[in-house]
């Protein structure tokens, strides 16, 4: 198996974790967090669904710069359904973008800036992988805040607590 097939084959396997958490998100618990430095429950998940977006970024171009990029975090989820559709859409980008990557360097230095300055330098591939990582940092953020709201978690690599009978 190739790289390429390794992180299409990952990204599949954690984006369907990912969506059995994001349908668990109760609406009218938007905006709850559960300290105030945490981000709030709808912002969490809305986070999650776009991730994906991660990987069409580093496979385009060599570097992402925050500030000159002019990235802003989206305004508020309004619906549960509006998190599902952009997590239906950014996985679905993720995928093509893998399938269409043949031709990219995957060897080649990624990095992402601050204004110009680098605070991450690898090669590409190590920056897919990451990417995927912080798909299951998040998700697992996700359960915790489903856990303390008393909202049943699923299970992701076999039943969960709340699984079982």
């Amino acid at each position: 198996m190739n790289t390429l097939s390794l992180l299409q084959s990952q990204l599949d396997s954690i984006a369907q974790g990912n969506l059995k958490i994001i349908e668990r998100i109760p609406e009218d618990k938007f905006t709850w967090k559960p300290h105030e430095k945490s981000m709030t429950l709808g912002r969490l998940g809305q986070h999650l669904a776009e991730l994906p977006h991660w990987m069409n970024r580093i496979l385009e171009a060599d570097h992402y710069d925050f500030v000159l990029h002019g990235f802003k975090i989206p305004e508020p989820p309004k619906s549960l359904q509006e998190i599902i559709d952009l997590y239906h859409a950014k996985y679905a980008a993720a995928k093509a973008a893998l399938a269409n990557a043949g031709s990219v360097d995957l060897d080649a230095e990624w990095q992402m800036r601050r204004n110009g300055a680098a605070f991450t330098k690898y090669p590409r591939a190590i920056g897919l992988a990451t990417q995927l990582d912080h798909m299951v940092h998040h998700r697992g953020q996700l359960s915790v805040y489903l856990r303390l709201l008393d909202v049943p978690v699923p299970g992701m690599y076999g039943p969960s607590a709340d699984d079982r009978h």
